[in-house]
């Protein structure tokens, strides 16, 4: 198993900013030998790093810097609205400012659950912008169930958020768990190639400059990976599927300042809670090298796993028993 990271793309701190990064910087990872969940990343700095984003000058960053959640809830909405079938209540983990719940219409969805554990981001932006019925819980996305009940939901979706979770395992069987019988789990979340030209360039600067990697980045989440933890965790009729949102930025200073408006700045326990300047300039450098454009820009690509699960029930369709087929392939083919 296997989680996004994000660079730390911050190179100037305020005073109470740089404090706190430096505390946290200290504390250490969690012993392998604990019980329960590794824990890879700091939910409470993920928290404060997304209010901050969504509070900055009114929510306007914020608001400028949706367009990659608005892409892939988008694409989550081709998928959702080809089920022949429709709910009257939906949970939106992770939900963000609502990206998915914002493209439900009545017809589909009489009313969408939005959990999110960033208070600010949650309530950033009026009911009058969705279509349907909202309801805002301020919870935590590794607890599932201490905000809803066990079998309570038709359909659970969840539009970039899993890749911040410790337990990943565990909150797929929370899902499960929190779905009614034959419920929908449908969600989207970033793949093993996304920034790649980020992580290469930033690996390659800080070892000239350096002389050493640092843990900007951790490894991801790939496909095999997301289909053996659904069937793990009890979902069936399972469907995967990997596609690509490419976005052209500038230089490699416009990607890195988008990704700390996103929220998605570096939260790993035992962070640096800085990189050096000059090592910023030589991963630019190197960015725009290997991968730059002829017009100058330098391309970003987010690679997006979507999945599709269902908790099984009785009445869902199962394949026939080894055996049982009455015509010969060979007569077939």
């Amino acid at each position: 198993m296997s989680f996004l990271r994000f660079v730390n793309c911050t190179p100037h701190l305020t005073r109470t900013s740089r404090a706190f990064a430096a505390n946290s910087a200290k504390l250490p990872a969690p012993s392998l030998n604990t019980i329960g969940p590794y824990l890879v990343f700091d939910r409470h700095v993920k928290t404060i790093q997304k209010d901050r984003a969504a509070l900055r000058d009114g929510g306007e960053r914020s608001r400028m810097v949706d367009y990659l959640r608005d892409e892939v809830a988008d694409r989550m909405m081709e998928r959702f609205l080809d089920i022949k079938r429709k709910f009257d209540t939906v949970l939106d983990l992770g939900s963000g400012a609502g990206h998915f719940s914002k493209l439900l219409e009545v017809d589909k969805v009489k009313k969408s659950i939005m959990l999110e554990s960033s208070n600010a981001l949650l309530n950033r932006d009026p009911d009058s912008e969705y279509e349907v019925e909202v309801h805002r819980i301020h919870g935590d996305e590794e607890n599932i169930l201490h905000s809803v009940g066990r079998g309570s939901l038709e359909a659970v979706v969840t539009c970039l958020s899993l890749h911040w979770v410790n337990d990943l395992p565990g909150a797929l069987v929370q899902i499960r768990e929190a779905l009614q019988s034959d419920g929908l789990f449908l969600g989207a979340m970033f793949g093993g190639d996304t920034l790649f030209e980020l992580r290469t360039a930033l690996q390659l600067a800080e070892v000239e400059r350096e002389g050493g990697i640092s843990p900007h980045v951790s490894p991801m989440t790939d496909t095999r990976d997301v289909s053996n933890l659904l069937g793990r965790a009890g979902f069936t009729m399972l469907t995967v599927d990997i596609d690509e949102v490419k976005i052209a930025y500038p230089s490699m200073w416009e990607l890195m300042e988008d990704l700390q408006d996103m929220g998605e700045s570096n939260a790993v326990f035992g962070r640096r809670d800085t990189i050096q300047r000059d090592t910023l300039s030589a991963a630019s450098a190197i960015y725009k090298e290997l991968h730059g454009a002829e017009d100058g820009s330098i391309p970003a690509t987010f690679q997006i796993i979507y999945l599709i699960g269902w908790k099984p029930a009785p009445t869902q369709p199962k394949p026939l028993e080894r055996g049982a087929g009455k015509v010969n392939l060979k007569e077939v083919l």
